[in-house]
């Protein structure tokens, strides 16, 4: 039976950076820097936990403003967890978060096709500075 928390407590670097490379996500994160990770944490301010029993199985970090927009920067299940529904039910609980504003994400490669069937809709004018701007 999976549980959904909103936020951190319960919630630590080390679960997060051990999800992060259960979820294959920490192929394009700082995994390795964990201070970094800690201040990606810390900045957030909606996070959503999966949970399997004391397991963390899935997480949605979020910046919102409440109102207008809420940029999910990080969406990660773990492989083992994965097709169960629980990142469509992390994306639906971070939506009521915040219900007024539009849930907006940058897509890792692999993920493209993934989240029109969660409903979300392509937009076609994103852009992201280079890495070492």
């Amino acid at each position: 039976m999976i549980s959904y928390r909103l936020g951190q407590e319960d919630l630590d670097v080390d679960k997060t950076i051990e999800l992060y490379v259960a979820s294959t996500l920490g192929e394009r994160r700082p995994v390795e820097d964990r201070d970094r990770m800690a201040g990606m944490l810390a900045g957030a301010n909606l996070i959503v936990t999966a949970w399997d029993g004391k397991l963390l199985v899935g997480i949605s970090r979020a910046l919102t403003d409440w109102s207008y927009a809420t940029y999910l920067s990080d969406l990660a299940v773990r492989v083992s967890h994965q097709r169960q529904g629980i990142g469509r039910a992390l994306i639906l609980r971070t939506k009521a978060a915040a219900p007024r504003a539009r849930v907006i994400l940058l897509s890792a490669p692999g993920a493209v096709g993934y989240y029109p069937r969660v409903g979300l809709e392509r937009h076609p004018a994103a852009f992201v500075s280079a890495d070492d701007a």
